[in-house]
C-alpha cells in the first residue's frame, strides 16, 4: 500500500510538473490540439508506470488491479472483497457514502491533471463476481461545481 502510495504520488508529481510548467514556447503558439497530445502521452507513461506496482493491496477489502489511459482519461480499476455482501446491496448502501469524500479527495489530490483536462476514473468491481459496483468520474468541471476554483 505505502509503495502503490509513493510511486502514485511521484508519478503525479512528475506528470503534475511537466503538465502544468510554464515552459518558454519559442516563436510558436502551442495548439490546444497539440497540448491535448502531449497530455495522452503523459497520462500514457502514467498508467505504464503504475502498472508496474499492480495488482497490489489496498486496505482489508480493496485491491487496485489495473490502471490504464483511455483518451484523456486515466483509469484506475480496483476490486473489492464484499464478504457476505450482495452486489446490490453494495451498489445500494456503500456508493453515496464514499462518493463524496472519494471526489473532494481526488479534487484536491489531482488537481493539476485536472486543470489540464485530463479525467479521472475510479471503477469498482465485485471482487467474487467481477460486477462493476460504482464509477467515480472525476473532471474539472466537476470540481468546480461541487467546490468552486482552487
Amino acid at each position: 500500500m505505502k509503495r502503490l502510495l509513493w510511486t502514485t504520488l511521484f508519478i503525479l508529481g512528475l506528470a503534475n510538473s511537466i503538465l502544468a510548467t510554464d515552459l518558454p514556447v519559442k516563436n510558436q503558439d502551442v495548439s490546444p490540439e497539440q497540448l491535448a497530445k502531449q497530455n495522452k502521452q503523459i497520462i500514457q507513461m502514467v498508467a505504464q508506470e503504475l502498472m508496474k506496482t499492480i495488482p497490489q493491496k489496498i486496505n482489508k477489502y480493496t485491491s487496485i488491479v489495473d490502471v490504464k489511459a483511455v483518451e484523456s482519461n486515466l483509469i484506475y480499476s480496483y476490486e473489492i472483497n464484499t464478504g457476505a455482501k450482495s452486489d446490490e446491496a453494495v451498489m445500494a448502501e456503500d456508493r453515496t457514502n464514499w462518493e463524496a469524500a472519494f471526489i473532494e479527495n481526488e479534487c484536491k489530490r489531482s488537481q493539476r491533471f485536472l486543470d489540464a483536462q485530463v479525467k479521472i476514473s475510479h471503477v469498482y468491481n465485485s471482487e467474487k463476481t467481477k460486477v462493476k459496483l460504482f464509477q467515480f468520474d472525476v473532471t474539472q468541471a466537476k470540481c468546480y461545481k461541487l467546490f468552486g476554483p482552487r
